[in-house]
């Protein structure tokens, strides 16, 4: 688990043997089983997650009903809003597949960017990409039909539709799931 990490990494800083061994130390590797809800509405948490095989969820429970809004899958990252403000989250996040993990906390990245300046430049340069992605993703969302984010899906994460159920897909999309299959149905038809 730890070399898909340290060669993640490696993209971005150069890692001594002291740096990989004070991270080895921390404990922060977990294998977690598919379905476990790693974080619930309401609940307060200090956890960021670093997925190295496997595939995360948020989602808001609506009146009763699920609204997915994110997948993140290998070499993805995702700290909760909840971590940042110190208040109670607002959705929550379960593995959809049995996913291989980092889990840390903010006092333990705290500690290692304190020792080691460098991971704070990765960290930086990492929520910047992150940041802009998200801002694509959402302006792609607002500002397209259910069949183009379906095509958009398909073109840039053509994974997920093996990977989640389809009753998760269709929430991602904003649409029902019988609409999904309509969409689908139409899509082949096209080809």
């Amino acid at each position: 688990m730890q070399d898909i990490l340290f060669d993640f990494m490696s993209k971005y800083i150069s890692l001594t043997e002291e740096e990989k061994n004070v991270i080895l130390s921390l404990d922060i590797f977990h294998a977690v089983k598919k379905g476990t809800i790693l974080l619930k509405e309401g609940q307060k948490s200090k956890n960021s997650y670093f997925v190295l095989k496997g595939c995360i969820r948020t989602y808001y429970v609506i009146d009763s009903e699920e609204k997915t809004t994110a997948f993140y899958t290998e070499m993805e990252a995702l700290t909760p809003p909840c971590v940042v403000t110190k208040t109670p989250s607002d959705y929550y996040i379960s593995c959809v597949e049995d996913t291989l993990l980092t889990i840390t906390s903010a006092d333990m990245e705290a500690e290692i960017n304190s020792k080691f300046p460098k991971f704070d430049t990765m960290c930086r340069l990492l929520s910047e990409e992150l940041l802009a992605k998200q801002r694509i993703d959402f302006d792609e969302f607002k500002t397209s039909s259910p069949e183009q984010r379906y095509l958009n899906l398909l073109e840039k994460r053509p994974d997920l539709i093996q990977r989640v159920p389809q009753y998760q897909l269709a929430s991602y999309l904003g649409i029902k799931p019988e609409s999904l299959s309509r969409l689908r149905a139409r899509i082949t038809e096209k080809k």
